[in-house]
């Protein structure tokens, strides 16, 4: 496999990206920690961490259907 190596960011990507974030800021925080999230289930969590998950996604599923049970 041919991978070609990451350029660095440039300085007018620097600051165009830090423009956004700051014009974004919950939508940074949210990416944010959405990619931590994903990060840690699929480098740390272990099996019981990986079923109380699998509770707290069914009961956010749930509030967010509207349903209370």
């Amino acid at each position: 496999m041919n991978l070609m190596a990451k350029q660095p960011y440039t300085e007018a990507r620097k600051r165009a990206n830090q423009k956004w974030d700051a014009a974004h800021k919950e939508r940074a925080r949210y990416i944010s920690r959405r990619s931590q999230a994903r990060g840690f289930i699929r480098n740390f969590a272990t099996m019981e961490d990986l079923q109380e998950l699998q509770e707290l996604i069914k009961e956010r599923q749930d509030f967010l259907n509207g349903g209370t049970d």
